[in-house]
């Protein structure tokens, strides 16, 4: 089957780490500058250990957001990332079903797909991080 693009599986790793790495600081970043108002919402949702909960999420966001920008630890970033959205579906979006506009899941599991397919494919070339193997 002829392709309209030419093949590039390191430009599309570095697409989507960047679109990933950026939507995870933008969401955790007010985790980071607000933590008290965090662990206070995560203790509202019901959301268990809040304050551990807080900080893991916090951590994943920003940290693994960071990391995936610059494409290093790639698979601790985006496992982070995963477990992050994971806890998100089942504490917080579960109860709404699948569909984004009702508070669904479909959000975070586009995210969570996002992170294990960077845990496993790697960085690609274009990062610093990359080995020199393939």
């Amino acid at each position: 089957m002829r392709r309209l693009l030419p093949l590039n599986p390191d430009l599309a790793l570095l697409v989507l780490r960047l679109v990933l790495g950026i939507i995870m600081i933008y969401h955790g970043w007010p985790k980071l500058t607000n933590l008290g108002g965090t662990i206070e919402g995560f203790t509202g949702m019901g959301i268990p250990l809040p304050a551990l909960s807080a900080i893991f999420a916090t951590v994943a966001e920003v940290g693994g957001g960071l990391l995936l920008l610059l494409g290093v630890f790639t698979d601790i970033a985006g496992l982070l990332v995963a477990i992050d959205m994971l806890g998100a579906i089942i504490f917080v979006h579960a109860k709404n079903g699948f569909a984004v506009n009702d508070g669904g899941y479909e959000w975070p599991l586009a995210l969570l797909a996002m992170g294990l397919a960077i845990a496993l494919a790697g960085p690609g070339r274009y990062a610093v991080g990359r080995s020199a193997s393939p």
